[in-house]
């Protein structure tokens, strides 16, 4: 049986990962129950939750909702959220889907910059500074990989930060989406998990 990783601080509830994109009907929703789902399948305690920049309560496209379907993962009673400071005020790791969305949290909320990356960035950085050390807490990890960093890097847009939006494309480019997602959460998962336990399929 896969041991349990616990990324929380100590006697607290489990962290809790939000996930930012335009409108909250496909790439952050999407990211939302992929994240999930690779978190669950490392043992790992945390939660997942989403946002966007527009109207609330709209729900998720439906090729949003089909390609999760063909994942085994249900969308259809998705709503989206509209990103406050209170949303942000509640996540220990924000992952945006791109640097736009970025901004937008960090204008939101100027303090949350350091616990704030895109999710292509929250990668690459990790790969590059390597895994979460046993026993290193949450916050320790993100300011190791967020050292030198600052809010002047992330201007602009960039496919090296950036998730392609789907909406309005085919149903192709949703199942294109969904695998880059599911490829980055994956491996986001095994850097957030410290390297004393096993991670992923």
């Amino acid at each position: 049986m896969r041991p349990e990783c616990d990324l929380r601080p100590r006697s607290v509830s489990p962290v809790h990962v939000l996930l930012v994109c335009t409108a909250n009907q496909c790439r952050s929703p999407m990211a939302e129950l992929l994240l999930r789902e690779r978190l669950r399948e490392g043992g790992i305690l945390a939660e997942t939750s989403s946002c966007g920049l527009l109207e609330p309560d709209i729900p998720a496209t439906a090729e949003a909702i089909e390609t999760m379907a063909g994942r085994g993962l249900d969308l259809s009673g998705h709503r989206s959220r509209r990103l406050d400071r209170r949303t942000v005020a509640g996540a220990d790791l924000i992952l945006a889907m791109a640097r736009e969305h970025l901004r937008e949290v960090v204008v939101t909320a100027p303090d949350a910059f350091h616990r704030t990356f895109t999710l292509k960035e929250l990668v690459r950085r990790g790969e590059a500074a390597g895994p979460r050390l046993p026993a290193e807490e949450l916050s320790t990890y993100l300011a190791r990989l967020g050292f030198g960093r600052r809010p002047a890097d992330l201007l602009g847009g960039s496919g090296e930060d950036d998730v392609a939006d789907p909406i309005g494309l085919p149903a192709e480019a949703y199942r294109a989406t969904a695998e880059e997602l599911d490829d980055l959460c994956k491996r986001a998962v095994a850097l957030l998990a410290d390297s004393g336990t096993v991670v992923g399929s």
